[in-house]
């Protein structure tokens, strides 16, 4: 019997052990626009690609505020996008309005996953297609968390969803060592330089297909795009995540540093 055979309904299984429907649904993220996310020790960054349907129409926001101390960001439909961000907006509201804090990051990501499992589990429904990376700060510090239409979630230093984000996550692989003692900025120099790299050939990072969200220790989730977002992008180059006047002033600072105690 052929793949189609078993692909009708999201609870029949085929002979390798496969549903196909959550299959197709994992395709849908990896369709959608690149999102990355990265933390520090006390920071939690996204970075995204955003399209517009033709160039009449604006460019579509894909990220959403949870909370103050936690936001996401997605890839695959946006129509999922926006149901699973209205539940985690409701939880999170309950949560601070039963027990006055905010809700922990790994106990809302759990409830995400519980909600994308039910409809691997029951007939005449269909998989989520779409996959979250979620950016928050609780007691624990920073986090970083990817949930997938499988239901399953996994926290990280890291990670890259969406279309050619093989290419950012190779980057990330080679820096993420130095992502601890990062401030925001370097943060968000870092996600748009891997960010670039999932661009089609010839395009470019500008403000109108890139936006950027931050939160960390003080720092409510705050979502920077359009204009905001052009201090970033020219402060990276064509080899490094570091701005020319940042490199510049390093030398200067040894080399004043080294009069000093040539003097003492």
């Amino acid at each position: 019997m052929n793949r189609n055979s078993y692909d009708g309904d999201v609870t029949t299984w085929s002979p390798q052990g496969r549903l196909f429907q959550v299959d197709y649904a994992m395709e849908a993220v990896k369709q959608g626009p690149a999102t990355i996310g990265l933390r520090s020790n006390t920071h939690a960054v996204l970075v995204s690609l955003t399209r517009s349907s033709s160039e009449l129409a604006s460019h579509l926001q894909k990220f959403r505020r949870i909370d103050e101390h936690v936001g996401i960001s997605y890839s695959g439909l946006m129509s999922d996008a926006r149901l699973l961000g209205k539940y985690m907006r409701t939880e999170s509201l309950n949560f601070r309005w039963t027990l006055s804090e905010p809700i922990p990051i790994g106990y809302l990501v759990d409830m995400v996953g519980q909600k994308l499992q039910r409809p691997t589990q029951m007939y005449g429904s269909r998989p989520y297609g779409v996959g979250i990376l979620v950016a928050g700060y609780d007691r624990d510090g920073p986090h970083i968390f990817q949930t997938c239409p499988s239901a399953n979630y996994y926290e990280c230093k890291a990670m890259a969803i969406g279309a050619r984000s093989q290419s950012a996550r190779t980057y990330l692989e080679k820096h993420f060592g130095s992502f601890g003692d990062c401030s925001a900025d370097q943060l968000i120099r870092h996600g748009l330089r891997a960010l670039r790299d999932c661009l089609r050939n010839e395009a470019e990072l500008s403000t109108l297909n890139c936006s950027v969200g931050v939160v960390g220790k003080d720092t409510d989730f705050t979502i920077y795009a359009n204009d905001a977002v052009k201090p970033y992008l020219d402060s990276i180059d064509e080899t490094g995540t570091v701005a020319p006047a940042e490199a510049a002033a390093a030398p200067a600072e040894e080399a004043a540093a080294a009069e000093e105690a040539m003097e003492s």
